[in-house]
């Protein structure tokens, strides 16, 4: 009899137990663009810890969750034949409505990668011009056009770079790296969405640039 009411009373705790629903992946938000000024762009640890290290972690880093959160497994409905099958395609390979993936670079890839940019850019006219910091901006009228200035400015060997004193050498150093990583997380990234999203065959400048075409008008 006790063990009857022991069973018993183990029963109904089974049932009471709530289920444990996993929460669908989060895609993350587009970056912020912090205020631009030359002591935010000689902190070292506010540019490259607060700023680019956070946003490359949340947009880059973190690229397969986002796209992960762009699928939705249940549209479809279910299919009774899936459970005949021993291999089941893993959500990092399923394919992902174009519209969805569209929205997704438009609206958080493009912007965060263009919000990188205008600040790499920013501090490089901090580093070449500290009293005047848009300068090198106002010479180009288009943001593809920009990053060729601002490669241009800041190559040591191209006889326009003129660093006044040592801490906007250091920076100027600094930004130049961090383009350079900029190029390679890019790279890396958009390997990643061109295969799950498609545009094969685009590189990311491509299409960061058409993008941009297609903003500055509005």
């Amino acid at each position: 009899m006790v063990s009857w009411l022991f069973w018993a009373q183990s029963e109904s705790q089974t049932r009471e137990l709530p289920k444990r629903q996993s929460s669908p992946p989060k895609m993350s938000q587009p970056s912020n663009k912090p205020p631009l000024t030359p002591q935010f762009c000689f902190n070292e640890t506010a540019l490259r810890v607060d700023f680019l290290r956070l946003s490359r972690g949340t947009i880059d880093d973190s690229i397969i969750q986002n796209l992960n959160a762009l699928v939705t497994p249940a549209r479809d409905g279910f299919d009774p034949s899936s459970t005949a099958e021993r291999q089941v395609q893993p959500a990092r390979r399923r394919p992902i409505d174009s519209a969805a993936c569209q929205g997704f670079k438009e609206n958080v890839l493009f912007q965060s990668w263009q919000t990188r940019s205008d600040v790499l850019n920013y501090c490089a006219g901090v580093a070449l011009d500290p009293a005047d910091p848009d300068l090198v901006l106002r010479e180009a009228e288009t943001a593809k056009d920009r990053e060729r200035v601002v490669d241009e400015r800041l190559d040591p060997y191209s006889g326009r770079f003129f660093p006044r004193e040592a801490r906007t050498e250091s920076l100027a150093n600094l930004i130049r790296n961090e383009r350079g990583v900029e190029g390679i997380i890019r790279a890396r990234t958009w390997g990643l969405v061109t295969e799950r999203c498609g545009d094969v065959g685009v590189r990311w400048e491509e299409a960061l640039n058409r993008w941009r075409e297609s903003t500055e008008g509005r």
